[in-house]
């Protein structure tokens, strides 16, 4: 449990410093592509726009997927934990039960 919590702490500090970064620089971007005229002459016929792949998300995303799994990890772990002490004091009530009937 103890791993899941610091992996997800460190995951998202991580996070922020791309979104800080990334948020910055795409801005800055968008300011550069308005003043940008094309050079040159333009691409024969046959050639598509350049697209980023729709299936993608990046890194980011890739580390807020894995800031989720832990997260669910540590719930799984949480859980598990209260199941086998759950089973664990059932077994001493039904063993002390037993020793005190005979």
């Amino acid at each position: 449990v103890a791993d899941q919590r610091e992996t997800q702490k460190l995951l998202q500090a991580a996070l922020g410093v791309l979104q800080d970064f990334y948020g910055k620089e795409k801005a800055a971007a968008l300011a550069q592509m308005r003043r940008q005229e094309p050079v040159g002459p333009p691409p024969p016929a046959g050639f598509e726009a350049y697209k980023k792949n729709a299936a993608s998300g990046g890194v980011m995303s890739m580390i807020q997927q894995i800031i989720d799994d832990a997260k669910a990890m540590e719930a799984e772990a949480i859980r598990s934990e209260e199941d086998a002490q759950k089973a664990y004091e059932d077994f001493v009530k039904e063993t002390n039960a037993s020793i005190e009937a005979k």
